[in-house]
């Protein structure tokens, strides 16, 4: 069915209103679409804000929750040792640079983790993020983050958090104290700042710097890891490599499930109580976890992602280059950007109208996140949807 949908905004009135959503009523899916209440098919750009990176009932997914409750071990506690948590923290260690796994249950809850690390670790309580960052809606992620929307009814935040300019030399290096700085937190690819790969070169910068005043380096990869952008981990690409690594998103199928990976100089400053979770790592969720990393570190699948990529970059290019309201268009693996000379959102709805589902990263930038299994002609199609929007 193809029916047009309504997207005016549809009140729920036992859940607190937080969130502006908007028809249909979802209630199911399956790879790359999601289908509504009145049969209404829609082509997911969206993905659950990147969460479902292998799309919807994907068969790794169904086949691990089912394997998992066969064993009757939802939840335990950290109190007891339980095997899936232990086997995912050795597969997170083995596929990258780190030396232990922390398990939470989001990506907020895994930066405010990486931030008290960092401080425990450096004797030193302040953070730096920069401009376009977003880092979480907790006290001290939202204090990291540069929405003034978001943080100003809040106030005040958690003191000891500076937002500097980002990719600028001399701002980074007065910000960095020997002293004072106990992290620098960053995200390779910005997602909801714009959709910006930040520079290479500049990341390394900030690497030496921070190395030279004794100062960790997080990678929040909340967003863009875990194959989004082609590798595994976005650092992979940059050639840096972060003392703390902070995941989500994908990391548990949808399943919520975060993680902060550290290496064994930053493991070593940590003993028993000084951080701790109730859920985090949990044998149901940890069980699905490894199954999805092991799927999306498939080097077939990430070449995949890679190629389509690069299709889908050098179509929004030519869409550029014919569309006027189109300024630019920015992104790597499956994560793009297309910024306006106008705002995003009537487009967004627009979209919505014809069946295909996108999203903003800030007032003027479309964002389109398709899972990673998403097909050459489901690419194709949504990308052509998205140029009648535009056009």
């Amino acid at each position: 069915m193809t029916a047009t949908p309504t997207t005016s905004a549809v009140p729920t009135p036992a859940l607190l209103d937080v969130y502006a959503r908007v028809g249909p009523l979802m209630v199911s899916g399956r790879g790359a679409e999601l289908v509504a209440d009145d049969g209404t098919r829609y082509l997911d750009f969206v993905a659950g804000i990147g969460v479902n990176a292998l799309g919807y009932d994907h068969p790794v997914i169904r086949g691990a929750i089912e394997r998992a409750l066969a064993d009757g071990l939802i939840h335990v506690s950290n109190l007891y040792r339980t095997e899936p948590g232990e086997r995912l923290a050795e597969e997170l260690v083995a596929r990258s640079f780190a030396d232990r796994a922390f398990f939470c249950n989001s990506g907020a809850e895994a930066n405010e983790a990486a931030f008290k690390f960092a401080r425990k670790w450096s004797g030193k309580s302040e953070i730096v993020a920069f401009s376009g960052s977003f880092h979480g809606r907790l006290f001290a992620t939202l204090a990291a983050t540069d929405r003034p929307d978001y943080r100003k009814p809040f106030e005040p935040l958690v003191p000891g958090i500076r937002i500097v300019p980002r990719e600028e030399w001399a701002a980074v290096d007065r910000a960095v104290s020997a002293s004072r700085t106990a992290a620098v937190i960053v995200e390779p690819v910005q997602g909801e700042g714009g959709v910006r790969p930040l520079d290479a070169e500049w990341l390394g910068f900030v690497r030496e710097l921070c190395d030279s005043r004794g100062v960790a380096v997080i990678f929040d990869e909340v967003q863009c890891g875990l194959g989004r952008t082609g590798t595994l981990f976005a650092y992979e690409q940059t050639g840096v490599v972060p003392d703390i690594l902070t995941l989500a998103k994908p990391l548990a199928g949808g399943l919520p499930m975060g993680a902060a990976l550290v290496t064994s100089a930053v493991a070593a400053a940590l003993k028993p109580g000084d951080h701790a979770t109730t859920f985090g790592g949990g044998p149901l969720v940890a069980s699905v976890a490894l199954d999805v990393v092991r799927t999306i570190a498939d080097p077939a699948l990430l070449a995949d992602v890679r190629r389509k990529g690069e299709w889908m970059g050098a179509r929004l290019e030519r869409l550029a280059s014919v569309i006027s309201r189109v300024k630019a268009v920015r992104g790597r693996g499956l994560l793009w950007g297309i910024e306006l000379s106008e705002p995003a959102a009537p487009f967004v709805a627009a979209a919505r109208e014809r069946g295909l589902l996108v999203l903003t990263a800030g007032p003027d930038v479309i964002r389109l996140i398709p899972p990673l299994v998403i097909t050459d002609p489901e690419l194709e199609r949504g990308v052509a949807m998205l140029e009648e929007v535009l056009a």
